[in-house]
């Protein structure tokens, strides 16, 4: 349990049953300003696709997938790790123009994931697609993308602080942008993740652009998977959370990649024999739209709103045993 942290004094300032109420006002804000901010549609979404499909998530290329065969249909069936790769392939089979998109609730089991205060077996999170121009895959494009995400968070934690004043988490609205090799050739001798607290807990709010390729130090700052994201375009939205004293990441997003882009990042990852794959020959080829997307944690964002210690105080999931007792000693209540 070395990596729980434990606030000193911490107390949630809701009950269970105003928490489970607290997380439906924020959900059913969030998703529907989400919406309007980016002229997006709820539609459905898959669980489960086929490994042979090659639609499923790699995340950082090392995590297993959970996977079962079926009773009635050949091959595998794998359950999803994100919906990167399907949304573009809907925005398409459904007929979205540029400036069109759609959202969907996401429910993942991530095996490979440790349990700690952010981190879960079980992730849920919206993710979104929006068809764009060649004219828009830019960096401006993106940044005013970030901006209208973030103003939907502000206006829902006023709307959930309205109905529960006790609450005072404060979500500053304007963005601080910056690169990961500024980050770097700012605190050159810091982990990645140190470099984020102290860049979080300066401005508060912040975009960390370009995740995925090779620093100047000849390292990643993180892990990001070759075939949606363009390395160059895309970010991770981050949070400074007062409750655990960190960085904390509620969304991973970016503009996708288009054909020159896909082919360098995969032979940069030596992955080219995906290209085979549908999903990737329709990039290739042009059939599949241009697009930005990315996934919004809903524990996530519940679990910095309401001022939440653990991520299982707004999820319901399977945690070691020793996890939960420390958690209760600690006045941590588990969902």
């Amino acid at each position: 349990m070395s990596k729980l942290v434990f606030p000193e004094g911490y107390q949630s300032s809701l009950s269970r049953r105003d928490t489970q109420k607290a997380i439906k006002i924020i959900k059913d804000t969030f998703q529907k300003k989400l919406g309007e901010a980016l002229n997006l549609d709820r539609v459905t979404a898959p669980l489960m696709v086929t490994k042979e499909s090659g639609i499923n998530d790699d995340l950082n290329g090392v995590e297993r997938k959970v996977h079962f065969t079926m009773k009635e249909i050949e091959g595998t069936a794998e359950v999803v790790q994100s919906l990167a790769k399907w949304k573009r392939m809907a925005l398409h089979r459904y007929g979205y123009e540029p400036g069109e998109g759609i959202y969907t609730d996401m429910n993942a089991i991530r095996r490979d994931d440790d349990c700690d205060n952010l981190h879960s077996l079980f992730v849920d999170q919206w993710d979104w697609e929006k068809v764009i121009t060649r004219e828009d895959r830019q960096l401006d494009y993106l940044k005013e993308t970030v901006k209208k995400i973030v103003n939907a968070l502000y206006e829902t934690n006023e709307k959930v602080k309205e109905v529960y004043p006790v609450l005072d988490c404060e979500i500053k609205n304007d963005v601080f942008f910056i690169t990961t090799q500024e980050l770097e050739d700012m605190y050159p001798d810091k982990t990645p993740k140190e470099r984020e607290d102290l860049i979080v807990k300066e401005h508060k709010t912040v975009f960390l652009m370009q995740i995925g390729d090779l620093l100047n130090s000849g390292e990643k700052h993180d892990g990001r998977a070759p075939d949606y994201d363009d390395w160059a375009l895309n970010g991770d939205i981050l949070f400074w959370n007062d409750v655990l004293g960190c960085a904390f990441e509620v969304s991973s997003m970016g503009i996708r990649v288009d054909e020159k882009s896909l082919h360098d990042q995969l032979v940069k990852a030596n992955a080219l024999e995906r290209e085979q794959f549908p999903f990737h020959s329709g990039i290739l080829t042009g059939k599949l739209p241009l697009s930005i997307g990315g996934g919004i944690g809903q524990s996530r964002i519940c679990m910095l709103l309401l001022g939440k210690a653990h991520i299982g105080e707004v999820q319901v999931a399977i945690w070691p045993e020793a996890m939960r007792e420390s958690c209760r000693e600690h006045g941590i209540k588990l969902l």
